[in-house]
């Protein structure tokens, strides 16, 4: 049971999105917006005075801009922020900046026929506000993981579970996440032993146009291709597909070779990627060569997924409570029994590279 109501601050520049988050925000009797401000500026000044438990604040403002006003928040008073975010390619790039800079989540807005709004917005909001409150010891603990070195391959790690890491027969690695996902990518892609060569699947949740810049953002960090996802183009081994947002992506054998699929998803679909619908798939193609990895994320998708993967006799890999930004995804997995290996994110390089090549 929640005690009292969670406390919002409203940053954005225009008057019509300040009322429309309010109005929103406000259908929910647990949330009560405590202040609004229209530039960074302002927005650090309210943060200061009121002490929001959650502050929604815009990507693209005067005087000062959400990176900077997001950068002062969490030197002077870190607080659980959710980015309000363009659905541009500028917009995109800046969003993906804040969630490493310490955001713990992002809403995608536009402009359609000449009218803003926002995509699933009101449903959407909502759930991430309640579940951003809190949260910020979970921001801080995870960037401190993402930004320390990755321990060698060769060392041993500190597993939750001291169980000797066993190569296994793998031909493929599928990685799901979201609230936190993209920086937790980042370490994992960036700390794969270099000589790691096997294709990897991520169904990651975010929206058209942010999938193909997180792409291009992992290949520059990256010893494998990272590229978002094209349908019918064949799964080769030293790249990385990212699922492209409001699309489904599946594995699946044709000719006797792996394909990509990417359709559009079944409208009872409430991820556009899912991780249940990338991994079941995967599952079927590669069976027990497949290694799945969950990471950081709100809600249970994934779940069902990892379930058909451990069924066809596959490995599954969980990111830990302690170094999750939101341990909803991996918690399912680890509750339900599907975990062969619980470790931070810190250590989940490590045991993907060591099972895959002892």
């Amino acid at each position: 049971m929640r005690l009292g109501k969670i406390r919002v601050l409203v940053v954005d520049d225009s008057p019509f999105f300040r009322r429309a988050i309010a109005r929103i925000l406000q259908k929910d009797p647990e949330i009560e917006v405590v202040g609004f401000a229209k530039d960074g500026e302002e927005a650090v000044e309210k943060v200061l005075e009121l002490s929001p438990d959650v502050v929604t604040l815009d990507v693209e403002m005067p005087r000062k801009d959400g990176l900077e006003a997001l950068k002062e928040i969490m030197e002077k008073k870190p607080t659980p922020v959710i980015m309000v975010s363009a659905l541009t390619k500028d917009g995109a790039e800046v969003t993906l900046k804040a969630l490493e800079l310490g955001a713990i989540d992002f809403i995608p807005k536009g402009v359609e026929k000449g009218l803003l709004h926002f995509y699933n917005l009101e449903e959407e909001l909502i759930s991430k506000v309640k579940n951003a409150k809190g949260k910020v010891g979970s921001v801080k603990r995870a960037m401190e993981f993402w930004r320390k070195p990755t321990p060698s391959v060769t060392s041993r790690p500190a597993l939750r579970e001291h169980k000797e890491i066993k190569r296994v027969h793998a031909e493929i690695v599928a990685v799901g996440s979201s609230t936190g996902g993209p920086p937790a990518l980042q370490k994992l892609f960036s700390s794969l032993d270099k000589r790691f060569n096997l294709p990897v699947v991520v169904a990651q949740h975010m929206p058209p146009l942010f999938t193909g810049l997180l792409a291009e953002r992992l290949n520059s960090m990256s010893h494998l291709t990272v590229k978002e996802a094209e349908n019918g183009e064949p799964v080769r081994d030293g790249y990385a597909y990212i699922a492209p947002g409001g699309k489904q992506m599946m594995v699946v054998r044709e000719g006797g070779r792996r394909v990509i699929k990417v359709v559009d998803s079944p409208p009872k679909i409430i991820y556009k990627p899912s991780v249940d619908i990338l991994y079941e798939s995967v599952a079927a193609c590669c069976g027990g060569a497949t290694v799945g990895v969950i990471l950081t994320g709100m809600g249970s998708d994934g779940c069902k997924g990892a379930k058909k993967i451990k069924g066809a006799g596959g490995v599954m890999v969980a990111e830990d409570e302690q170094s999750c930004v939101v341990y909803g995804m991996p918690r399912c997995v680890v509750e339900k029994g599907l975990a062969d290996y619980v470790a931070s994110i810190d250590n989940i390089p490590v045991i993907v590279s060591k099972l895959v090549l002892g």
